[in-house]
């Protein structure tokens, strides 16, 4: 396995450029924050965005946890690529990773000063510090489960970073995330929003008549992370009952997730009565 460097302080756009990079170099691999994500899929780890202090990304994205090292050291096994590139914010910190994953030496080191402008830098520096962004090289949908409840969204031609990128060949494989320890601070988001976004799709499709119960569940600390829920209604008389039920389950799923960023893992839908 060729395994390459990517250096660079924080803030300075490593991790926008890191597809880029793979594309150009035919690279099948990258260890980024903690995460292990080949051929354009995260196959292990835990991003060092959703822990709640700094101190604590550091230690994430050095694998300093021994269950969180040897879950990536046996993805890297099993997947196998021909070529791997680890981003650090010094080469110090690099070589930290690769020991520490059991990688061999690194073959081919990059510094983002050689491959990006000084006001490329400054732009990525502005979306880190003003905006409390920060890009993870990977599709939103890959990161659905590690980010309920987080500010996530795929990289489009709105949040570009750069002047010379091609929103139809790149955008699709970066997500921007705000993570826990961003100084925006935190937010809640309480379930009466949730009961309120379901209220909201009710009225829209015109097919529920009542709801007369909903219960919302958070199981952000289980495997399969986000929100479940209950919901107990009453639907109009001579609706296509199966086909409308469904219908609203998807919807109310569909705009919670749009809405507030939590993963939606079950929609049970009771249908009480018909009026």
């Amino acid at each position: 396995m060729k395994i390459y460097g990517l250096v660079g302080k924080s803030g300075t756009g490593k991790s926008y450029q890191a597809g880029n990079i793979c594309r150009e170099k035919n690279i099948e691999a990258i260890i980024d924050d903690g995460l292990f994500i080949c051929r354009n899929k995260v196959m292990a780890g835990i991003s060092a965005k959703r822990q709640p202090t700094k101190i604590a990304a550091v230690r994430t994205a050095l694998f300093h946890e021994d269950d969180h090292m040897q879950s990536v050291k046996n993805a890297i096994e099993k997947a196998d690529p021909d070529s791997l590139l680890v981003l650090g914010t010094s080469d110090r910190m690099v070589d930290k990773i690769v020991a520490r994953l059991g990688l061999e030496e690194i073959d081919e080191r990059i510094y983002i000063e050689d491959i990006t402008t000084e006001e490329e830098r400054q732009t990525a520096h502005k979306q880190r510090h003003e905006m409390g962004q920060h890009v993870i090289p990977a599709p939103t949908f890959q990161l659905k489960r590690q980010f309920s409840g987080y500010f996530v969204s795929p990289l489009k031609s709105s949040l570009q970073m750069f002047r010379n990128l091609n929103p139809w060949k790149e955008a699709a494989d970066k997500s921007v995330v705000r993570p826990t320890y961003s100084y925006l601070g935190g937010y809640e988001i309480s379930e009466k929003v949730m009961s309120d976004i379901a209220a909201c799709v009710q009225k829209e499709l015109g097919t529920v008549s009542n709801l007369v119960k909903i219960v919302i569940s958070d199981n952000r600390m289980e495997e399969e992370e986000g929100v479940e829920l209950y919901i107990q209604a009453d639907f109009n008389y001579g609706a296509d009952l199966p086909a409308k039920a469904e219908e609203y389950q998807k919807q109310v799923a569909h705009q919670i997730e749009a809405m507030t960023m939590f993963n939606v893992t079950k929609v049970d839908l009771e249908v009480r009565r018909l009026v």
